[in-house]
């Protein structure tokens, strides 16, 4: 249960800081998207830094690579919204529709 918990944690301080170092319109807000963000950072910083060979089978990334996975899968969300792939959850002109 701790280590659910400590996930979470990570994730969402991941998270915020990515919100931090990559700010713009198109983020996602609240807490659930934040640790969202954060989570998916951190699992994409695992199988990259496992594909590369700087993490073994049963390693996962530290909260500074979790960081760098969030603020490039913020970067992808970005350029998804740009080429509207997917709709801007803040912007209310694609609800109007």
């Amino acid at each position: 249960m701790t280590g659910i918990l400590w996930i979470i944690l990570v994730g969402f301080v991941a998270g915020i800081i990515a919100r931090f170092l990559s700010p713009g319109p198109n983020n996602p807000q609240g807490f659930l998207l934040t640790t969202v963000l954060g989570i998916a950072g951190a699992f994409l910083a695992t199988a990259i830094g496992q594909m590369i060979g700087h993490y073994g089978p049963n390693q996962g990334a530290g909260f500074i690579t979790a960081t760098i996975g969030a603020v490039l899968v913020l970067f992808i969300w970005n350029r998804l919204v740009a080429r509207r792939v997917i709709s801007d959850p803040g912007n209310r002109r694609f609800l109007d529709r």
